[in-house]
């Protein structure tokens, strides 16, 4: 005999008390961080939700750098939260990293031309692709340290974005380095101009220290 149809009446549904503002959240998040699909960037939010690990969330709604082009790629509020997901180590393994980046439906061939200019293995200093990173939201070395700058900072927002002059230096000469056409003296040299306001910052160093016009003709 077939089975009877199962009724439900409202005392036989359970619903979490905790569902409703889970939800909540959710679509919040999924409203700052625009993903390019939904149910991949859902898949990466509540497994990292349930694992206590950082959210593949930004922290404010941004337009896309590469909208212009009808293209969706890496933004400053994405790599963000890649440097919270991963910048906690100093190495981070390229299965890891390919992992968040998919999370944040960005798209591969980015990641690829990243990693092949970074020349990259198995294992990676996460720190580098951090400056690779900013080096593909656009512009001059200067401006990619600017970036840098912007994301690391725990300055409040609107603030002089400071990072410690260590920090800096290192992106700044992994990427000098890489560029190939900057000699070490003005290597050298351009890190040594820094050292006045870094003495007077404690420490840090911000982007109007190395933005001035005339520092952005010696670079270009």
């Amino acid at each position: 005999m077939p089975l009877p149809d199962t009724m439900y009446c409202a005392q036989q549904i359970h619903i979490p008390a905790e569902l409703p503002d889970i939800l909540k959240q959710f679509t919040k998040a999924a409203i700052r961080t625009q993903p390019e699909d939904v149910l991949q960037w859902a898949a990466a939010y509540f497994c990292a939700l349930s694992k206590g690990n950082t959210l593949p969330v930004k922290e404010r709604l941004e337009v896309p750098l590469a909208v212009q082009e009808g293209e969706g790629g890496l933004t400053p509020g994405l790599l963000k939260v890649l440097h919270k997901q991963l910048g906690c180590e100093e190495t981070v393994t390229r299965e890891e990293l390919e992992h968040k980046w998919k999370g944040l439906c960005l798209p591969t061939e980015q990641l690829d031309t990243l990693l092949q200019l970074g020349d990259f293995g198995a294992e990676l200093k996460w720190m580098q692709f951090f400056a690779l990173g900013c080096s593909a939201l656009g512009g001059s070395i200067l401006s990619t340290l600017k970036h840098a700058c912007e994301i690391l900072t725990e300055d409040t927002e609107g603030g002089p974005s400071r990072i410690p002059f260590d920090t800096f230096a290192d992106l700044y000469t992994y990427l000098a380095r890489l560029d190939g056409d900057i000699p070490q003296d003005e290597m050298d040299s351009f890190l040594q101009s820094l050292q006045e306001h870094v003495e007077r910052q404690g420490g840090m160093v911000q982007p109007t220290n190395f933005t001035s016009p005339c520092r952005a003709e010696q670079t270009e």
